[in-house]
């Protein structure tokens, strides 16, 4: 049986390189892994209220659900204003809940942080990191995957485009693969 990896772009826009990088990611699982982009789009902001009162939307379910049935989780995050967006933290905060039902609970997970700058998104990833910690997710450490200029990243198609950064994504991503067979 496959082992399934939830891969999260953390951005909203139609066009984004955390979409795209995310897109390409499926094209590199490997035998036995199956690679599956969950979506974090129609996610209400978090509020308390839902869970204690038995109103929880739809799509919080469906996204909870999600991400109970995969068995590792790789981030795409791009950069805003030195952090993760929001709407990434939301996702966290609406599968961190109810208190003591978290989903995110022991999945083995990677951080791959993007921006158009030549810092790759270092302040988002190591956010972020910050936040898996407290939810339970232990993080690959190394390769550390900054993609500075991720806005040259692609062809007129939107997909990766062969070359240095393409090969080092997939290095990583084989990386993560035995991560994750050590710490699954």
């Amino acid at each position: 049986m496959s082992k399934i990896i939830g891969i999260i772009a953390g951005s909203l826009r139609k066009e984004s390189f955390s979409k795209k990088i995310a897109n390409g990611l499926l094209q590199m699982a490997p035998e036995g892994f199956e690679f599956r982009i969950i979506p974090i789009d129609e996610l209400p902001i978090y509020n308390q209220d839902f869970d204690d009162h038995q109103n929880v939307p739809a799509t919080y379910v469906t996204f909870r659900n999600n991400i109970q049935a995969v068995d590792g989780l790789i981030f795409v995050t791009p950069e805003y204003n030195r952090s993760i967006p929001s709407v990434l933290k939301n996702a966290l905060d609406v599968g961190s809940r109810p208190y003591g039902e978290s989903v995110w609970d022991r999945k083995p997970g990677a951080v791959f942080s993007n921006s158009p700058g030549n810092i790759g998104g270092f302040g988002a990833n190591h956010h972020l990191r910050q936040c898996l910690t407290f939810l339970n997710i232990p993080v690959m450490q190394q390769p550390e995957v900054y993609l500075q200029k991720s806005n040259e990243l692609f062809d007129e198609k939107g997909d990766l485009k062969e070359g240095d950064t393409k090969e080092f994504i997939a290095k990583a991503v084989n990386a993560y693969i035995e991560w994750f067979g050590k710490n699954a």
